[in-house]
């Protein structure tokens, strides 16, 4: 039989596993957006759709409790279903107009809104590491961009990506403040179907010119179901026993896993100076995470019985 510790390193690397194969997932998004070949609207539209749908039948599935709390509550859930809507909105749009490359490195600027926002919104101090991550994203975000005019096509995506960096830094900010009211799925459900509502009156100003085919309904229900609800989940799932700087390190490769799915299926290979680029956004991402898992360790050595107990 395995002991204790045993069971605990085996449940780390289960767990471990769990958040990268969602990370994977995750990446995946972007890649199968693109290859729909259709406007952001209507794919932010099919996989909030999708995903609301499989999560209400999970949360009746499991009895979680649905009723907000209070009026406040509700419209603080109903913002944060409006800002997911912006958030995939800018997102898709910025790897419709640019490559799946660029709109995924841009949108990795959010450590540098999360900077900014957290210390104001939840007071909470700003660490060093935090600081020097978010101004490394200055300089990666500068080579990202090949030139000051929205006429072109990368600037624009870099434009749309850095939004959805912002909203979704502004998400997660009140994602957490939610989270020690309601559970995960209750806030995720919220959204989802807060942000469906909002982007129908949208689906009137990008008609389509044809019928959706049946390969495009397949991609947006893979989108939704799998990319979406079962990532979450998983994502979720996998952070018992993860530490939320673990969990931050292994979602960095988000980007990774989609350039490798854009090169693949999309033949998209990144310019040169985009890497370049990418690579200082992603080690600024790096950094806070990194920095918050090492003193961590250190203080696990250095008090081994009250860290075990935690």
């Amino acid at each position: 039989m395995l002991s204790q510790q045993g069971r605990r390193t085996a449940s780390l690397a289960r767990d471990a596993l769990a958040v990268n194969l969602a990370v994977i997932l995750f990446g995946l998004a972007g890649v199968l957006g693109k290859m729909t070949a259709l406007p952001a609207t209507i794919i932010v539209f099919g996989r909030v759709t999708v995903a609301g749908a499989a999560l209400g039948l999970v949360a009746l599935r499991l009895g979680v409790a649905l009723r907000p709390r209070n009026a406040r509550d509700v419209l603080i859930l109903g913002g944060q279903g409006l800002l997911l809507a912006i958030h995939w909105l800018a997102f898709f749009q910025s790897i419709n107009v640019s490559s799946v490359a660029i709109g995924l490195l841009s949108f990795s600027s959010f450590p540098l809104f999360t900077a900014l926002l957290e210390p104001a919104l939840l007071r909470q101090r700003l660490r060093g590491a935090e600081l020097v991550g978010a101004m490394l994203v200055l300089p990666g975000i500068y080579l990202l961009v090949p030139s000051a005019s929205l006429s072109d096509a990368a600037t624009q995506g870099v434009a749309w990506g850095v939004l959805a960096g912002a909203t979704f830094a502004l998400l997660s900010v009140g994602n957490r403040w939610l989270g020690r009211r309601y559970a995960s799925i209750t806030i995720s459900l919220y959204q989802e179907v807060v942000a469906a509502c909002v982007l129908v009156p949208a689906l009137w100003l990008t008609p389509l010119t044809a019928p959706l085919t049946l390969y495009q309904v397949f991609l947006l229900i893979t989108l939704g179901l799998v990319c979406t609800a079962l990532a979450h989940t998983i994502f979720i799932s996998g952070m018992r026993t993860l530490t939320a700087q673990l969990a931050s390190l292994l979602a960095c490769l988000e980007p990774v896993w989609g350039i490798l799915f854009a090169l693949i299926l999309l033949g998209e290979a990144p310019a040169p100076r985009t890497l370049m680029g990418g690579a200082i956004i992603l080690a600024a991402t790096l950094i806070p995470a990194a920095s918050a898992l090492w003193s961590r360790t250190r203080t696990r050595r250095a008090y081994p019985v009250a860290s075990s107990s935690s």
